[in-house]
């Protein structure tokens, strides 16, 4: 009887999950964060999927990147936001807050106390009711919010507009019960950028005027203001329930009331917005079922599912014939068509992208000829875009975009565009950051490395540029480039020129060409970006059997793979002069060298599939999963980073992952639930059944694919997109016999089985 039970709740939690997968998110996920130590570095993000715009409450101080806080006490406004990630800070910002009995417009004094136990955090929908019985809520459009401020009791009752940093105007219309203005703020921005806000009330003004957050000095009555920080106030009867429509543009005053009417006019209460963007959410989150795990795994796998699918953000409105045109943020002209922004590619390549190439290959179609306009306006393919290019990180990433998405049967572009948009990339140096062009591209075309002392993260570089010429290489060759197949086939295996055969490690070279002295492969730094050796050593993504050689065969390269869990946490800060948050979620995590908390090393895992240890792949994926993601506020391992962390969670939860971007190849791990059903936009469904899924049987013992028996350590795009069924059998001890010939290895580019349309 008990057995019958167990069995009817758990065919009752998978059908609530299929119906109402919303639910189980919780965007408070990875807030307990801040300088020190990130738990995410996320917010409690309130958006549809690609939002231009989102929203969030605001726990920190005007242009502090930590805008939410778990651990802190009080809320001092609800924002339009955009910051994918604290370091960068955020643009386009303006707040709204409710305010009662005294005014009080400084960020501090109008601060309210709450507690999370009165905060609701969805996707569709997040509320809090202050200690002092103010209550907020808020629900999103693509480009706008629905608010709805509930003030008790007979004191007066605010609403105050806060203009953020930098320049801002406003215009208070009492008769149309309207704000209207702009705010100009961000770093990273053309000299004419401005957002353009329209904000439209329900319910009358009982008086209003405007006031700076410079001086904190109120002016009543008055109609508009601009300056630095201008904002507004607005007073409503005692114990009003007031509700907000917002919409933004970048674009002029008049397409934000364009979009305010298409967006949210048809909304007349909060529950029909709510309502509107919870259907949105489920059928997104409904196009990825996941059955037979626990409540803990459902609500881990949609929050990061969520997350997943925030970024690159839409930055392109439609016109009043609704024709999609933007604003450009590279080189401040309104254009027709689509523009994405929001995004740095050396995090996000990994997954984030793959993921989104299964998901929504139309999207994709779009932003990649999006890249190459961004391009043509300022010269250069977008790296860290925020919202114009910031030149962040390292690496020319924005290749290994283009070439995963033609892979994949998405061609929405000219590949001969794109390749000389690249080949302009890794022979030149950009004005902005190093991964603007090509840092110490000349060494890397010369000397075949980037010499160190020279240039920060040389090493990293060098691994990273090889692995970007592998992916023109391959656009070229699938496409007939011959010059650049030519040119780019030469550089791809620069890696080699790096591998150092007496330490077995990746380690930098001076510009004679000697090894650079005083190695430790525990030291951060210097030629290491954010990592070390150990984590840096595997960035041979497209010839994983090319280290393999180097490294002396499987036996060394596995032994190797073992000992990155058994070295121990050590830390040599190295360059950096003190432990930074990366080091410590290293050492907190307590999986040796093994840090999850950033990019380099996150795909390592699941090299085990090359080199005749596929089960070690299995055993350690779920072993992250476990360990390392939750949906708490603590619920990363390190910066969540625009999706990157949360698509390799959903992708490794599915049971595999993108060891390779630019092949159509996904290494297998072990899916952490019993059944999972992905749906494409054509409407067709890749199923992968577990049977005997469980936490202690985490093995592959046996597979068929569309029932045939498969042995290979891979499938492909293909597999996927063209539906079809996966059956794993697993069970609690490793298969040792199962896929360990040479052709169930995935891609590598020195493996003798590698096609011919890629030798």
């Amino acid at each position: 009887m008990k057995k019958l039970l167990l069995l009817f709740l758990i065919i009752q939690l998978d059908s609530k999950a299929q119906e109402n997968p919303v639910n189980y998110v919780n965007t408070l996920q990875g807030t307990n964060s801040d300088y020190n130590l990130s738990a995410g570095n996320t917010y409690p993000t309130i958006a549809l999927p690609f939002g231009m715009h989102t929203w969030s409450a605001q726990t920190g101080k005007n242009d502090d990147g930590w805008k939410y806080s778990y651990k802190h006490k009080t809320i001092r406004g609800f924002q339009q936001a955009h910051a994918c990630s604290p370091w960068v800070g955020d643009y386009a910002v303006f707040s709204l807050m409710p305010v009662k009995g005294k005014l009080k417009v400084a960020e501090e004094e109008r601060a309210s106390s709450f507690s999370h136990a009165n905060e609701v955090a969805k996707p569709h929908y997040y509320k809090v009711t202050f200690d002092n019985k103010i209550s907020t809520e808020i629900s999103p459009t693509e480009r706008g919010a629905h608010l709805r401020f509930s003030f008790p009791g007979r004191e007066k009752a605010y609403v105050i507009l806060d203009g953020y940093t930098k320049e801002s105007q406003i215009t208070i219309l009492p008769g149309e019960r309207k704000i209207v203005g702009w705010v100009n703020n961000g770093r990273f921005i053309p000299e004419n950028f401005k957002s353009f806000f329209v904000i439209e009330f329900d319910k009358p003004f009982k008086s209003y005027g405007t006031w700076d957050n410079v001086s904190n000095k109120t002016e009543a009555n008055k109609p508009s203001a601009a300056g630095k920080g201008a904002g507004a106030y607005l007073e409503f009867a005692a114990g009003a329930t007031v509700q907000a429509k917002v919409a933004s543009s970048y674009i002029d005053s008049a397409q934000a009331g364009l979009t305010l009417k298409n967006e949210l006019g048809r909304f007349k209460q909060l529950e029909q917005t709510r309502e509107a963007a919870a259907r949105i959410w489920n059928r997104l989150l409904g196009r990825v079922q996941v059955e037979g795990g626990s409540e803990e795994d459902m609500k881990t796998f949609y929050s990061c599912l969520f997350r997943a699918n925030l970024f690159s953000r839409m930055f392109f409105e439609y016109d009043k014939n609704g024709k999609p045109y933007y604003y450009s943020p590279y080189d401040g002209k309104v254009h027709s068509g689509y523009m994405y922004t929001d995004n740095g590619f050396w995090d996000t390549f990994r997954a984030q992208f793959p993921l989104n190439n299964i998901l929504h290959p139309t999207y994709q179609g779009r932003y990649m000829q999006a890249l190459l306009d961004a391009q043509k306006q300022c010269g250069w393919l977008p790296a860290w875009s925020f919202p114009g290019e910031t030149g962040g990180m390292l690496g020319n990433h924005a290749i290994s975009l283009l070439t995963d998405a033609w892979v994949k049967g998405i061609r929405s572009f000219d590949p001969g565009q794109a390749l000389d948009a690249y080949f302009h990339e890794a022979t030149n140096k950009g004005p902005w950051g190093g991964a603007n062009g090509r840092q110490g591209w000349k060494d890397y075309y010369q000397l075949g490395f980037v010499a160190y002392p020279g240039s920060e993260g040389a090493l990293s570089q060098t691994l990273e540029y090889a692995y970007d010429d592998f992916c023109g290489y391959s656009l070229a060759k699938l496409t007939g480039h011959k010059f650049y197949e030519d040119r780019m086939g030469k550089q791809m295996y620069n890696y080699r020129n790096v591998y150092d055969p007496s330490t077995r490690f990746m380690r930098a070279r001076k510009a004679n060409g000697d090894w650079l002295e005083n190695f430790d492969p525990y030291t951060w730094g210097g030629p290491y970006t954010e990592g070390n050796a150990w984590h840096w050593h595997w960035s041979v993504f497209h010839d994983i059997q090319g280290l393999i050689n180097l490294m002396g065969g499987n036996e060394n390269f596995t032994a190797k793979l073992d000992s990155v869990f058994s070295a121990g946490s050590k830390v040599n800060v190295g360059a950096y002069g003190t432990m930074i948050h990366e080091m410590t979620e290293m050492v907190n995590a307590n999986m040796g060298q093994y840090a999850h908390g950033n990019q380099p090393i996150q795909h390592m895992i699941y090299l085990y599939n090359y080199a005749g240890q596929p089960w070690k792949s299995q055993y350690y994926a779920r072993l992250v999963m476990e360990k390392l993601y939750n949906a708490t506020e603590n619920g990363y391992p390190g910066d969540e980073d625009q999706g990157q962390m949360s698509s390799w969670y959903v992708l490794s939860a599915l049971g595999f992952y993108s060891v390779c971007p630019g092949t159509d190849q996904y290494a297998l791990g072990s899916p952490l639930f019993r059944k999972a059903t992905i749906t494409m936009e054509n409407g067709k469904k890749f199923v992968i059944n577990a049977s005997g899924n469980s936490a202690t049987n985490v093995y592959i013992k046996s597979a068929t694919l569309n029932g045939k028996a498969y042995t290979k350590n891979y499938f492909t795009h293909s597999d996927i997109v063209d539906g079809g069924v996966l059956n794993l059998q697993m069970v609690a001890y490793p298969e040792k016999n199962r896929g360990i010939s040479r052709e169930d290895l995935p891609f590598s580019l020195s493996a003798p089985e590698m096609p011919d349309t890629l030798k």
